[in-house]
This record gives structure tokens, C-alpha cells and sequence, in this order.
């Protein structure tokens, strides 16, 4: 495993190879980042991890403050796993020196769920995607449906710009169900418990979904009841089509998205 610290590192280390996955992350590597690199290794010959903290995606500052930075228990992890041959750990100004100020601007009709609460965060994650994405030039790059919204977007914009395929991968649940984030080290045992019960409340929501003749009205009821019973600040809690995010009653190709703040963490989901 090669540890790449600067571009010009990187980009002699790539030229010699042209079957690259591409594995993006902020750190905090868990069970859910060593499934994209599981799948990348079987489709692809050689596999890069970037680890790097992007403040421009950020839109809270104590977030990214409170974020969990552990580089060198990051490395010992991927170390660990002998599936990644090389890992990019970029400083800012590598980044962001020789970038214009970013452009990117989303469309109306995306700026729903986390664009909605998250101003200018995914403008941000758009911006670091699309120079990771010039610098080492991947053929696939592999994300987590999880971050469902982030996965959408990313790939309509990536995939119009460059020959690079985005690889949607299964959301990695702990024992109790709850989705696997680099967040969820800020949850007490306590707040874990609560996340698992919100999980089994959200399946047997969407479970009832399809029968309901006003799903809007039922959705707010209930967006309202898991607040009260759980004690948590609900930003959303919508059903929507995979295809297009747009609001929909239909059960096919369909899932019931939700953020929420346990413990001024803010977390979320899609079943």
C-alpha cells in the first residue's frame, strides 16, 4: 500500500495503470468504506483510497470541527485489509491551489432533502468530486447508497463530464441495523440504542406506506410522532422515486428518506 501526500506523487504513481477504482472519503474508515474497497477490487486491477477532510462541503462549522480525524488508525485499517494499493492523502492547497472558484450550482429541482438543510454542501461535494475525478482519472468510483442523494448526484454529474462509471454499493448496517457512518463514533451506547429503534419504526412505516390514501398527511403525522417519542429534531421524512428523488406514492423503485439530529449528531437513512 502506497501512501501518496501530493499530486505530483500521485500522478506519477497512476500513469502507468488505467483500470483505477476509485474509492472517495473524508476518513473514519469503517465497515461500510471496506465494502467499497472489497468491490472495487473485484472489478477493478488496482484500487486508490483518498482520504481527505473537505471544508468546502461543510456547512456547519462545529461539524466539521467535531468530525472524527484519526489518520493514523485510518491507515492500520487499510493496511489491514491488503485490498488497496494506494491511499492519497492531499493537504488543502493541493486540492484547491491551482482551482478556480467553484461554479457549480444545482438545480432547482435537487435542491431537496439534505441540499434543502445543507446549503452549499453538495456545490461542495460536486467540486472536490470533480477534481479527484481530473487529477487520478478512474474508471469506476465506487459510493454508498446510504448517502443516497450525494450517490444521485454525483453520478449525473460525473458521468456526463468524464468516462468514469459510478458503482452504487449496498448500505453496511451494525448488528442493530443502524447505517454504518463515520458519525456514529459520536453516539453514546444509549443513542445507538434509540438510532436502532427509529430504523424499525422507519420499515414498519414504509411497510404501511402503500396502503395510506394521503401519504403526504400520514408522513407529517408520523414525522411528528417519532420527534415526540424519540426526542429528536426531524429535518425530513419523504418517500421518494430512486430514479429521479422526485416525491412519489408508488411502492416500486421507491424508498422513505429521513435526516435527523440524536445528541446534535445528524444522521441519515433510506429504506
Amino acid at each position: 500500500m502506497k501512501i501518496l501526500f501530493n499530486n505530483k506523487t500521485l500522478i506519477e504513481s497512476l500513469r502507468p495503470f488505467n483500470d483505477l477504482g476509485f474509492v472517495p472519503t473524508m476518513g473514519g474508515i469503517h465497515r461500510g468504506h471496506l465494502s467499497l474497497i472489497n468491490k472495487s477490487k473485484k472489478l477493478c486491477k488496482k484500487t486508490i483510497v483518498s482520504i481527505f477532510l473537505n471544508p468546502k462541503q461543510f456547512n456547519n462549522k462545529k461539524d466539521f470541527k467535531s468530525y472524527p480525524r484519526n489518520i493514523k488508525n485510518d491507515l492500520k485499517i487499510l493496511r489491514k485489509s491488503k485490498k488497496v494499493d494506494f491511499v492519497y492523502l492531499p493537504k488543502f492547497k493541493d486540492i484547491y491551489k491551482n482551482h478556480n472558484k467553484s461554479k457549480i450550482t444545482l438545480d432547482k429541482k435537487d435542491k431537496i432533502l439534505c441540499a434543502k438543510f445543507r446549503i452549499g454542501h453538495f456545490e461542495g461535494v460536486l467540486d472536490v468530486m470533480n477534481i479527484f475525478t481530473k487529477i487520478i482519472n478512474p474508471k469506476k468510483i465506487f459510493m454508498g447508497e446510504k448517502d443516497f442523494q450525494q450517490l444521485y448526484l454525483v453520478k449525473n454529474f460525473l458521468e456526463k463530464k468524464y468516462k468514469t462509471k459510478i458503482i452504487p454499493c449496498r448500505t453496511i448496517r451494525d448488528k442493530n441495523k443502524i447505517a454504518l457512518s463515520s458519525r456514529n463514533i459520536l453516539l453514546s451506547k444509549s443513542n445507538k440504542n434509540t438510532a436502532a429503534k427509529i430504523y424499525k419504526k422507519l420499515k414498519n412505516i414504509k411497510r404501511v406506506l402503500h396502503s395510506k390514501r394521503n401519504i403526504l398527511d400520514f408522513l407529517i403525522k408520523q414525522k411528528k410522532q417519532l420527534e415526540i417519542n424519540f426526542k429528536i429534531q426531524i429535518d425530513y421524512l419523504e418517500f421518494r422515486n430512486i430514479q429521479n428523488l422526485k416525491i412519489t406514492k408508488k411502492k416500486n423503485n421507491s424508498r422513505l428518506f429521513i435526516a435527523y439530529y440524536l445528541n446534535n449528531v445528524r444522521l441519515i437513512d433510506n429504506v
